[in-house]
């Protein structure tokens, strides 16, 4: 940065007005004025430094990387999801479920609705078949399906099959329900759901 001298009348001006001024700091020790003072010129603005070629680089073959990410990036699907929710049934009433050996006590079938009405439609079903001491029954939501024209904005097929969760985990239903799991192939698979619901007291 460049400086120039002060010229003797800014440095006498510059010596009154020092000593009428009052230290901010009374601890911090006074420094003499310098006899310079830097030129009103703007600072540069700081660049990042570009790269100076040290960056190691692992080599790869074309498209490994890209597979290996977006394998990784996935999230996990909702069959994944309700596979890995905590087993609280007994396990061995579970695994006849899962390998559809227990035949569902009652059954409901949301295609079609609108959100909403599938939502009431439900909890008048479970809260029913809760009351009637039913423990096995079977929601049927569908896959869903992708429309051919879903504009700019992409929908989620199968809004129904991946609010049932959602939905299951909020009161009025919360309490009652034990077990949520993906209905085996014989009563429709992906697009079923059985839900096993706890005792009633």
């Amino acid at each position: 940065m460049s400086r120039r001298r002060l010229r003797p009348e800014e440095l006498a001006l510059w010596r009154e007005v020092a000593k009428s001024a009052r230290p901010l700091d009374p601890e911090r020790p006074r420094t003499p004025p310098d006899h310079r003072v830097p030129e009103t010129t703007p600072k540069p603005s700081r660049r990042p430094r570009p790269l100076d070629g040290t960056a190691r680089i692992d080599p790869f073959r074309v498209g490994q990387k890209a597979q290996d990410r977006a394998a990784h990036d996935i999230a996990p699907s909702l069959s994944e999801k309700v596979a890995a929710d905590p087993l609280r049934m007994d396990r061995k009433t579970h695994q006849r479920m899962k390998r559809g050996r227990l035949e569902p006590e009652a059954r409901i079938d949301l295609h079609g609705m609108r959100v909403d009405e599938a939502q009431a439609a439900l909890q008048s079903f479970l809260l029913t078949a809760h009351a009637e001491g039913r423990r096995l029954v079977l929601v049927i939501t569908g896959k869903g399906r992708r429309g051919e024209d879903d504009g700019p904005i992409p929908r989620r097929p199968g809004v129904l099959r991946h609010q049932l969760p959602h939905w299951l985990s909020m009161p009025p239903l919360s309490p009652i329900v034990l077990q949520l799991r993906e209905a085996h192939l014989k009563h429709g698979g992906g697009g079923a759901f059985y839900v096993y619901l706890r005792r009633r007291r």
